[in-house]
């Protein structure tokens, strides 16, 4: 599943994803917008999420930490029958996520991006630690007709004009979390692995 995607996302893109009236559109963009070719479990990334009537951009660990001993963080959870009104939901923005394909290493790397927007949005949850450190999980649901031939499932990709509709779930989850139609993915191979 999802373990590695990218965040080019500039600053005038983010602000323009921000100026729906369900995201109390104006906010300035924050330093938390970093850009970054790979960020992976265990990394920081920007994470939007609910602050009062409007939403906050926060910096946040990839993946949960790990439920029992030996075990490894929670980077991707599925959204098959669950209901999340009661969760802390987020979406993880990002300007493309990655899958990978083979047997040996390098594999082969398959990038996802939206094919009419340059940033994109994943359902998400967040939790805080006894300490204070934030973190999210990824959201997955049945891969679509773009992601299929990949991977057997995907992550819960958002267009921005719906990130309002799930960080204050206006819309039903079974819409939000459904994976997007055919053609809506640009799917390129960025790195060609061994098999």
């Amino acid at each position: 599943m999802c373990n590695d995607y990218e965040q080019h996302v500039s600053q005038a893109e983010y602000a323009r994803a921000l100026a729906a009236p369900e995201l109390n559109g104006g906010i300035e963009p924050e330093p938390a917008l970093i850009l970054a070719d790979d960020i992976r479990i265990g990394d920081r990334g920007p994470v939007l999420r609910a602050a009062g009537n409007g939403v906050e951009l926060v910096l946040m660990q990839f993946g949960f930490p790990p439920p029992r001993a030996k075990a490894g963080p929670v980077f991707n959870f599925k959204s098959d029958g669950r209901h999340f009104a009661e969760s802390r939901r987020c979406v993880v923005v990002l300007s493309g996520f990655f899958e990978f394909t083979g047997s040996k290493y390098p594999k082969t790397k398959h990038r996802f991006a939206l094919r009419d927007a340059p940033v994109m949005g994943i359902a998400g949850l967040w939790s805080q630690a006894a300490d204070g450190a934030l973190s999210f999980t990824m959201l997955t649901t049945e891969p679509g007709p773009d992601v299929a031939p990949i991977h057997n499932r995907q992550v819960c990709v958002l267009r921005p004009a719906d990130w309002a509709a799930w960080l204050f779930l206006t819309r039903p989850e079974a819409e939000l979390l459904a994976p997007l139609p055919a053609g809506s993915l640009v799917v390129e191979v960025v790195r060609e692995g061994r098999d």
